[in-house]
């Protein structure tokens, strides 16, 4: 029975696995007793390797067979063709054969490994160095070579061993195999030594003995290991000391001697008290011997571990205690540690314990009921100690330069910290270092500001300064060069063609052999012959050639061998072009063919893939049968070569006849047709290539073809066409790069010599990489490489090749980790995005020059030399030291800015205080112009004037953001509301002004608004009252040089416009959206590892789990764009002299287009302007429509809505109506959080200046909580002398006679989080600023600037406003434009039903959603809305808006579309568009021309909302007869 018939209750296997074994016949089963294992004996004719045995015995042992102790064992037996021989059969099967062989002995292994394996006839022969191991394992090898051709192959063979005398190597190089190190490995072995045979022979002795002792059960669990891992036997620490993958750490103590030596064992324990120790930081001094934390996997009691400390973070607790936890690390695992302590005493502790330092500690190792792990406690002390860890050096006296490096910009690729490479490189003492990211820059910035003078001594200034940072990429290029016609002869399209398709045994010419030839003759554009015939290829076909081709090797046995049939083929074609699709495949076998025959061939050839580029372009691909289709072409057997030469000849026949319709008379022209579109680009293969700026022009032109490749020709991948890199190669270096490169691909596709040549000269210098890079071809069924001896061949041809051609060969890491144990990280990264062979991590780490000479040493001492050291210094020295980023600045001009921005702001001031401006006014003004003008700031607040304008102007306001409040000349020309002069009235009838009365300066820091109303007492009209008494300095510092930072919140709605009118005022293609680039997070890593572990069965600690998320965290996973940031580019200059650009998140289908570096790293050069969307100028312009009332008309001192900030009064509603909710802010911008309500509680604000101090709490971090609260609860301060915004500091200190720019530092250090110096307390003590203030400054992490605060309450303010006082229209607004989470179903069917669904809600609290979190908010205000008196009326879908809300009566509103549960946005968009079409006959008709789903239509039918639609519009006889 077949396979799958017999175990037909295997499921979700692989897929490849399910097509192995689809065809294999179960002969039998048996089990043995003896062994325990249940035997499954298998008939194929196809082999299976021995990987794909060990899978399918897993599946079964996991899947049907596990409740049983007995092991599934597959045992095979073949039926093959006799075109099997027992060598070409070997050749096949060697891999798992070898495999076996490891299994069975590991001293057999490296016999097989070790000796020159050839055939003679039917016998196999052994020729190895003669010693008596050798001689005694031979016995065991050929009775297990002759039983397993006999009884698995039913061929017999002969197997014989030849022995000769060992030769001594020249260098003496030693290589090691596994636990047995044998010497000279090279193919032209010379003498050694009898003593150096003997101690080879000593060796392999010890094995063996070890391999009998483990027969007879005596053989270790370290033996066994260092079999698995050869690198435990020999381990030591390193500076990450990373786990390797197997479990164990490739750079500790190994644990074969900790278990000799430090196992942990309470009975030999000997705790001294020791004297005082200076090391010691807390409890008392200890002694023993530590043990390795990943020892600690069970509540083990007391412990001694060292190790360093990752984390550390006090967390106060309630009875006056604080606890302190701190994660430690020693690299073979993980543990946290906690300590109980006082919390007055918590400080000094956590000065001591600090993130980064060394400690031993001993504690108690228990299960922590609160962690739910094992975890250190009751701690008996910690002491400092050295740092255990080593680094590796690089000691040549001749420095290697590494070319290919990648970061952690390289998209969820490499996990390098840029600056940390650059730091190694130097540190190394290498002159250079290149960063060459795929196909992206955006590592350049942080890698130009690695190395800072102040890190290092004097000494090492000098080489600092000529330390080079080379700036590249690893470009994915596309060969647009290539030609649709090679090698031309006159040729016209009428003549004689043959159109040809072969069949092969593999992608090789070289060593893969033709099967099948089938060719098509085509003159003046009719078939008229053809020619077809297999070819006996004298070996077995492999099965995946069978599966695609469907020919066997019975087909072909028959026929005659490619000498006979290549001279009659090329008969056939004389005189005649060659056609082909993929031509360069075909033609290259045939050539190597005829070369081999010592035929010459000179054929024109014509590729009708390149064809199917220029005159289909729309195609997606082009292979063969999609190419068919498209022509409408029949192709029934595909992959066989007869009919594809004859699809090939019908195509060929359509492409000349379009050719001659576009003028094309003679295949010479056909080239010129041939440059391809960005689409054609986007299908063509890419292949990698190392590009580096030699310049400033090459890095500007670096910067094009970064731009090009992401905005014209990203498809997956961003791709730089060769012709488009030849446009713009001055400056530029370009290397043939590593496997993936077109050179590497095509030596191993065996392509003919010619393109070879074409390729080596397209590159400035060629590259090779060790052989760990490559290994994985090895173990690839796709790729034909079966050993190191073939890797190093490739590496020696690419070797030759430069010599040939006068190339430089360079010798690189293609580096994507920096230590060998940091592979985890990227196996972490690799795993996360799905990769099967995350957990065979090729060596891409960082070799020091003596690494990469070791590395090597296959080329010889001179070659090795010349291509790690001499070449790769070579390429360094023709680079100059460059900056990736221009440092000056570039602002935008616009023409008399000055002049204009004095006149607008002097025009307002006239306005508003009259002909005779105020003291206070013209010295503000004109202190303020003289700052912004001579520091070239005027054309920033042009700019902004212009946005505000227009957007005022198109009847939306604009609210400040930051502090560009502070400035009054940005009040005066229109950009803000915020008026920072200090409180004062004024008359705008008769221009009186007052900002020095007893009565005025009572509001010194407080806002005009706040001042009694009061009439002119010159012309009696009232008088205006305004000032916030904001400091200008905030905003552009003492010097007035600080760079201005203007925010600006349009509506949400009108933001792209917004957007839109930049380009309007600087020009088409002179604005850019700021890019942003995001990386993986910390808790997005965290799930990365988690999930990394769980998948693999693996328990870790959250320490362990920490730390090794950290070393995934910062990795590039996509790009993005500022939410309202414009880069304006200068006229006069270029966007790739700055930075290239691109899409963001490299989004084909927008035209936006964004800076390539994230923005930070180039505001510096060019202005970025913040145009940000705010959902409070849009609610203001709603409701300024639905009421008709001017919201800037609105004053801020109303009394009526200053009590929603502390009772309900204003709302006619009592707590119990609203859930307990004692205030009126429900719903109210920067007021309505559970959060700020409390503070409004404890402060009780009774006016607007009260509000504006309690947004700056709420917005600073470690402002109000554990620092203002606790001052005000303990009658320290109260609301108006604590420090709410960071302009209070500033004002403050100055008041209390602090140097003016000192206290302008202290506010900026405080603002940042970064606290005060020993020097600016000092300070602040000298001027009897009290100790509470100085607390209080200590504790701030950041703060909100005041006139920020004071233009979000300003809008806050007026919204409130409308609560109050038009409150149908202020619910319609909230609802349509901040509600985000608004249903339809919970909240307008009534206050009952809302009630009952809010008190499910309030019962679930702890365990809400998201949305249902959301959801809730809503409900809160909709409440409130029933408690007023107010209702909902059901939505008319002929009447209701896709968005809006309407006001319908006095009482009730109109929910919209969008509020339907499951009725998105466009769908609701959707409705309203069909209504327009008349009205709906059914339900069926309303589910059609809106396509919305079926649920939802049902959900709406069920709410009553379709009224009496019918299901559908069939009408039947009783509708007639009612």
């Amino acid at each position: 029975m077949l396979f799958f018939e017999v175990f037909d209750q295997l499921t979700n296997l692989p897929a490849n696995l399910e097509d192995v074994f689809k065809d294999v016949q179960v002969e039998r089963v048996s089990v043995s007793k003896s062994k325990s294992e249940i035997r499954i004996y298998l008939e194929s004719n196809r082999i299976i390797t021995r990987n794909n045995i060990k899978k399918m015995e897993y599946q079964l042992q996991k899947q049907l067979f596990s409740s049983t102790s007995n092991i599934v064992v597959l045992h095979e037996s073949y039926i093959l063709s006799a075109q099997y021989t027992p060598e070409n059969l070997f050749s096949v099967y060697k891999d798992s054969i070898l495999e076996e062989v490891r299994e069975r002995s590991i001293l057999e292994y490296n016999i097989f490994e070790l000796s020159e394996i050839r055939f003679e006839d039917n016998n196999m022969i052994f020729r190895c160095e003669d010693n008596f191991l050798v001689k005694k394992m031979s016995g065991d090898i050929i009775t297990y070579i002759t039983t397993l051709y006999q009884e698995r192959f039913h061929i017999d063979i002969g197997v014989h061993f030849e022995y000769y005398e060992p030769v001594k190597e020249e260098d003496n190089n030693e290589y090691e195999y596994e636990c047995v190190q044998i010497l000279n490995q090279k193919k032209n072995k010379k003498d050694i030594s009898k003593q150096e045979q003997a101690k080879a022979d000593d060796g392999l002795a010890d094995a063996y003995a070890k391999e009998l002792m483990a027969k007879e059960g005596g053989y270790t669990d370290e033996f066994a290991a260092s079999k698995e891992n050869p690198s435990q036997m020999n381990s030591h620490e390193s500076k990450k000391g990373e786990n390797n993958g197997n479990g164990t750490n490739k750079n500790q103590t190994s644990k074969l001697d900790y278990q000799n030596k430090n196992s942990y064992n309470k009975n030999r324990s000997s705790y001294k008290k020791a004297a005082d120790d200076p090391d010691i930081i807390y409890g008392k001094s200890f002694e023993g011997d530590s043990i390795p934390i990943a020892d600690i996997q069970d509540e083990i009691g007391e412990v001694v571990i060292r190790g360093r400390i990752l984390n550390v973070e006090p967390r106060e607790l309630r009875n006056e205690k604080t606890i302190i936890m701190f994660s430690v690390s020693d690299f073979t695992d993980s543990i946290q540690g906690k300590i109980f302590v006082k919390t007055e005493d918590a400080p000094e502790l956590l000065n001591v314990i600090k993130k980064g330092i060394f400690i031993k500690l001993k504690g108690m190792a228990l299960m922590d009921k609160y962690e739910h792990e094992i975890t250190i406690g009751s701690i008996v002390g910690i002491k400092t100690i050295s740092d255990f860890t080593t680094t590796r050096q690089d000691t040549s006296t001749e420095k290697r330069v590494e070319l290919h490096a990648h970061t952690m910009m390289s998209d969820m690729d490499a996990v390098v910290d840029v600056k940390d490479l650059v730091k190694r490189a130097f540190a190394w003492g290498h002159k250079a270092v290149a960063i060459t990211d795929h196909g992206v820059v955006q590592s350049f910035p942080e890698a130009n500001h690695a190395l800072n003078k102040k890190d290092y001594p004097e000494s090492e200034w000098d080489r600092l300064k000529e330390f080079k940072v080379i700036y590249g990429v690893e470009a994915y290029l596309v060969d647009d060069l290539k030609e649709v016609v090679v090698d031309e002869k006159g040729q016209n399209l009428d003549d004689s063609f043959v159109v040809f398709d072969i069949e092969t045994t593999g992608f090789g010419p070289v060593k893969d052999k033709i099967i099948e030839i089938g060719a098509v003759k085509v003159v003046e554009g009719k078939i008229v012959d053809q020619f077809s015939t297999f070819i006996n290829p004298e070996v077995s076909i492999p099965y995946e050639i069978i599966d695609l081709t469907g020919i066997n090797d019975e087909m072909v046995m028959d026929y005659p061998t490619i000498d006979i049939i290549l001279p009659k083929f090329l008969e056939f074609c004389q005189g005649c072009a060659l056609v082909a699709h993929n031509a360069s495949f075909d033609v290259s076998f045939i050539t190597k063919k005829s070369e081999e025959l010592g035929i010459e061939t000179d054929y024109t050839v014509i590729d009708t893939v390149g064809l199917a580029r220029i005159l289909l372009p729309e195609l997606k691909k082009y292979k063969l049968n999609v190419v068919a289709k498209a022509l409408n072409i029949s192709l029934e057997n595909h992959h066989r070569a007869v009919d594809d030469a004859g699809a090939t000849a019908e195509i060929f026949i359509k492409f000349v006849d379009m050719l001659k319709e576009q003028g094309v008379q003679f295949i010479s022209e056909i080239n010129k047709l041939g440059k391809l579109s960005a689409d054609a680009i986007k299908k063509m293969p890419t292949y990698h290539a190392i590009i580096l700026a030699q310049n400033d022009i090459g890095r500007v032109n670096l910067y094009k073809l970064i731009s090009q490749s992401h905005i014209e020709y990203y498809s997956k991948r961003p791709r730089i066409p060769k012709s488009l890199f030849l446009e713009n190669r001055e400056g530029l270096l370009i290397g043939s790069a590593c496997e993936a490169g077109e050179l590497y691909q095509a030596l191993l596709r065996e392509q003919p010599p010619e393109e070879i040549t074409r390729l080596v000269n397209f590159y400035d210098y060629l590259e090779i990489q060790p052989l760990g890079n490559n290994e994985f071809m090895i173990h690839s069924d796709k790729i034909n490489i079966n050993s190191r001896e073939e890797l190093m061949e490739l590496n020696r041809r690419i070797v030759g090749l430069g010599e040939e051609y006068n190339k430089p060969v360079v010798a690189t890491c293609d580096v994507h980790f920096m230590d060998p144990e940091d592979e985890i990280y990227r196996r972490i990264i690799m795993a996360g995005k799905g990769f099967k062979d995350a957990d065979n991590q090729a060596p891409l780490y960082y070799r020091t020059t003596e690494e990469m000479l070791e590395e090597f040493t296959y080329l010889g001492k001179e070659k090795a030399i010349e291509v790690v050291i001499t070449n790769t210094n070579k390429i360094a020295d023709m680079i100059e030291k460059i900056s990736p980023v221009r440092p000056d600045k570039c602002p935008p001009v616009i023409e008399d800015s000055d002049k204009t921005l004095r006149e607008i702001c002097y025009n307002k001031a006239h306005s508003m205080y009259g002909p005779n401006l105020p003291k206070q006014v013209e010295e503000r003004l004109e202190h303020e112009l003289h700052s912004i003008i001579t520091n070239g700031f005027a054309v920033m607040y042009i700019i902004a004037q212009k946005l505000v304008w227009k957007s005022n102007e198109d009847g939306y306001l604009v609210g400040s953001r930051g502090s560009v409040g502070s400035s009054f000349v940005a009040t005066m020309a229109g950009i803000t509301e915020v008026n920072p002069l200090s409180a004062h009235y004024y008359c705008t009838n008769c221009f009186y002004s007052d900002f020095e009365s007893e009565e005025v300066r009572k509001y010194a820091g407080s806002s005009g608004c706040d001042m009694p109303d009061k009439n002119c007492p010159v012309c009696g009209q009232p008088l205006s009252k305004d000032g916030h008494d904001i400091p200008f300095e905030t905003f552009l510092g003492f010097n007035g040089d600080k760079e201005p930072d203007i925010d600006l919140n349009f509506s949400g709605e009108y933001q792209s416009k917004a957007h839109d009118y930049t380009e309007v005022i600087f020009g088409e293609g002179h604005t850019f959206r700021a890019g942003t680039i995001g990386t993986l997070a910390d808790k997005t890593a965290y799930g990365y590892v988690l999930k990394y572990n769980e998948e693999r069965g693996k328990h870790k600690r959250r320490a362990e789990i920490d730390r090794i998320a950290s070393g995934c965290v910062g990795v590039r996973r996509t790009t993005g764009q500022h939410p309202g940031g414009i880069i304006v580019l200068p006229h006069g200059e270029k966007i790739y002299s700055f930075t290239p650009v691109q899409r963001p998140a490299n989004d084909m289908t927008t035209k936006t287009i964004t800076t390539h570096f994230d923005y930070h790293s180039i505001d510096h050069n060019l202005l970025k302007l913040d145009i940000l969307g705010h959902d409070d100028p849009t609610m203001i312009r709603m409701l300024e429509d639905l009421t008709g009332l001017d919201a800037q008309t609105i004053r801020l001192d109303d009394q009526k809505v200053l009590s929603l900030f502390d009772n309900l009064s204003a709302l006619g509603i009592k707590p119990e109506d609203i859930g307990g909710c004692d205030l009126g802010c429900l719903g109210i911008p920067e007021f309505g959080t559970d959060f700020v309500m409390q503070m409004l509680r404890d402060t009780k604000p009774k006016t607007f200046s009260d509000l504006v101090r309690i947004s700056g709490l709420s917005h600073g971090t470690d402002v109000w909580l554990n620092n203002a609260q606790t001052l005000i609860a303990e009658g320290k301060c109260t609301l108006s002398t604590a420090i709410c915004t960071r302009d209070d500091i500033m004002t403050y200190l100055i008041n209390k006679g602090v140097d003016s720019g000192h206290s302008f530092k202290i506010m900026e250090s405080v603002r940042k989080g970064k606290g005060l110096t020993p020097e600016m307390e000092e300070e602040m003590l000298a001027n009897d600023v009290p100790e509470w203030y100085i607390w209080s400054c200590k504790r701030i992490k950041y703060m909100f600037p005041k006139a920020h605060a004071a233009a979000y309450v300003m809008m806050a303010f007026r919204i409130a406003y409308f609560k109050v006082y038009y409150p149908l229209a202020y619910y319609a607004a909230y609802f349509s434009i901040r509600a985000s989470a608004f249903n339809y179903e919970l909240m307008c069917l009534g206050r009952e039903r809302l009630e009952r669904y809010m008190a499910d809600y309030k019962r679930r609290s702890n365990e809400l959603t998201k949305k249902e979190q959301d959801v809730l908010k809503d409900m809160r205000i909709v409440q409130e809305m029933y408690a007023r008196g107010f209702d909902f009326m059901p939505i008319d879908i002929y009447k209701a808006k896709a968005h809006h809300f309407q006001i319908v009566d006095e009482k009730r509103l109109m929910p919209s579309l969008s509020t339907i549960d499951g009725l998105g946005d466009k769908a609701a968009d959707a409705v309203v568009e069909a209504i327009a079409d008349g009205p709906f006959l059914s339900r069926d008709d309303f589910r059609s021309r809106t396509k919305v789903s079926s649920t939802v239509v049902d959900l709406m039918a069920d709410l009553g909302l379709l009224g009496d639609l019918p299901i559908s519009n069939q009408i039947s006889l009783m509708d007639f007869l009612k």
